[in-house]
């Protein structure tokens, strides 16, 4: 079994504690950013509330038949929810939907077949749409002895917060610049690259460990430089946006436009170096692009809009805020 992360080991032994004092709640939210474990530690607590004989650290103890089930993928009182096919089975579905909870309330009202627990993860549960989480609210409303429900969400902020008000939060947090420095040499990182992927990535160290591993960022310099030559009128905005959607990380390429302007707004606030992005000298006029190339990133699962129209239309405007300068100077 994989060791945890420090910040990992934090969250569960405090949901042990609880569980050995017979206060765990029988709804648990997992909250906190992307990649800083959040499921894996779900996983682990799940194994635990289902295992027969756990050890004397409080966890599963790997041994016993309802771990060798739970390590095969088919114990009979787990559930995993997460995203399934569409109705013509290509693809999987965007968002988790009601009949996926209708079916979790009747698996919970049955009779657990190993006469222990029953424990239910939906991940990620913030991509339940309204229907789905109404459903689920009912399940909520009538909890049950050794019935559990655990919800692993990037966004917690976007369960309603009927949901969120019914659960038990275990928070997932950056830890301190040196434990996340040690933990990504650790994990084979070092040098200058584990710096500049950790200060990109604001502190999260399973954020910048994602993006070593990922090629991101490469990726990072390469939406600088096309920013910067999009403002220097080398790149047109109709192009960019394409390709910038072509391959599947559109979303991160809009995260780091968001947080390279983000970035160089902080710098020049503060009079340091842009650092290497060509910044337009409105603030307020990048103030809200940067609020809209956030809202770009978060309306690309929906499948009903021209997101590549959008985003052109955003960087089009980001060309605009230096070709305006430009003009104002020329007449001076």
């Amino acid at each position: 079994m994989t060791t945890l992360a420090p910040w990992q080991q934090r969250v569960l032994d405090g949901a042990l504690a609880s569980l050995a004092e017979d206060r765990l709640g029988h709804a648990l939210l997992f909250a906190g950013a992307a990649h800083m474990g959040k499921l894996a530690v779900a996983e682990r607590l799940a194994s635990r509330l289902l295992c027969s004989t756990p050890g004397p650290d409080g966890l599963a103890c790997g041994a016993c038949r309802g771990c060798q089930l739970m390590a095969a993928g088919t114990h009979p009182d787990f559930k995993f929810v997460s995203f399934i096919p569409n109705d013509k089975g290509d693809k999987l579905r965007s968002e988790i939907i009601v009949d996926q909870m209708r079916e979790l309330g009747h698996w919970f009202s049955l009779t657990p077949q190993m006469g222990g627990a029953q424990v239910a993860l939906i991940s990620p549960a913030h991509a339940m749409n309204l229907n789905a989480s109404n459903a689920l609210l009912k399940t909520l409303e009538e909890p049950s002895r050794a019935r559990y429900l655990l919800l692993v969400t990037d966004h917690p902020g976007r369960l309603p917060a009927t949901i969120r008000s019914r659960c038990q939060r275990l928070a997932f947090r950056p830890p301190a610049r040196a434990e996340g420095e040690a933990w990504l040499r650790s994990q084979g990182h070092a040098g200058a690259s584990l710096t500049a992927a950790l200060d990109a990535a604001r502190g999260h160290p399973g954020v910048a460990a994602a993006w070593l591993a990922e090629g991101g960022m490469p990726l990072r310099a390469e939406v600088q430089a096309e920013l910067n030559a999009l403002a220097a009128g080398r790149q047109t905005p109709v192009a960019l946006a394409q390709r910038w959607l072509a391959d599947g990380q559109g979303e991160l390429r809009l995260r780091f436009a968001a947080e390279l302007a983000l970035e160089g707004l902080a710098r020049h606030l503060g009079a340091g170096s842009p650092a290497g992005l060509t910044l337009p000298p409105e603030i307020q006029k990048l103030a809200a692009w940067f609020d809209g190339i956030n809202r770009a990133r978060e309306q690309l699962s929906l499948p009903a809009l021209r997101h590549d129209l959008a985003l052109a239309g955003l960087l089009l405007e980001w060309r605009s805020m230096f070709k305006d300068t430009a003009m104002q100077g020329a007449r001076r």
